[in-house]
């Protein structure tokens, strides 16, 4: 997908990988730690850059300089400012792109993801105006009240959703605008479906896991 242009009239794709989040849970930040001879946001990168045509990455500081000096820092990654919350973070991410067609959201704390996955995911988002990777439960969910079961849901149903979360470009700008003041989404997702927009799965690798706490990072040498 890389170096495509809209004046050749072929499909652009941008990847907005967030990485501003405090990793209050892990105890130190997640994103640089190893995973063998790359960090853990370096391994995310890796699996995009020759996918999409920009990675717009909005980052602290901290984890800006360790990607600028990166072996696998180039031309096509871009920095913008880390929000408060993911979904400011995502926002400004969105106002950083050169306008693509599609565009991927994906937690930088998600190096495991299979580029066949992405590719998949591109694939999907041309057909749809917006794509979900993840599982279907595998265990038995309860709904739960005050300590108590209120009732057992129906787990073929129930869609564990993962990122990349795609798009048709244009589309989520337009809805991240609208709800730019409203901090209450928990994924992009959610938003699309808040403005009746029909959103397709993609099914996913159950390795596809968000570091969130230290033994998550031995799941590479399971």
């Amino acid at each position: 997908m890389s170096n495509n242009t809209k004046e050749d009239n072929k499909i652009t794709v941008s990847a907005i990988i967030t990485s501003g989040g405090s990793s209050s849970r892990f105890g130190s930040n997640k994103l640089l730690e190893y995973i063998d001879n790359l960090s853990v946001i370096e391994t995310t990168i890796s699996k995009f850059s020759d996918l999409v045509d920009e990675i717009i990455i909005p980052s602290s500081d901290e984890v800006k300089k360790h990607i600028e000096q990166s072996k696998l820092f180039s031309n096509k990654i871009k920095f913008v400012l880390a929000g408060s919350s993911r979904q400011k973070s995502v926002y400004n991410g969105l106002m950083g792109c050169n306008n693509p067609d599609i565009v991927l959201i994906h937690d930088g704390a998600r190096p495991f993801i299979k580029k066949e996955i992405i590719k998949k995911t591109i694939e999907k988002t041309l057909l749809n105006n917006a794509v979900v990777v993840g599982v279907f439960a595998i265990d038995t969910i309860k709904e739960v009240k005050d300590c108590k079961i209120i009732k057992t849901l129906n787990r073929k149903t129930i869609f564990q959703a993962h990122t990349p979360q795609a798009f048709k470009y244009d589309l989520i700008k337009k809805i991240h605008e609208k709800y730019k003041d409203n901090d209450t989404f928990t994924d992009d997702s959610s938003m699309a479906e808040k403005e009746g927009i029909e959103v397709t799965i993609l099914e996913d690798s159950k390795d596809n896991i968000k570091i969130t706490f230290k033994d998550d990072l031995s799941y590479f040498q399971k």
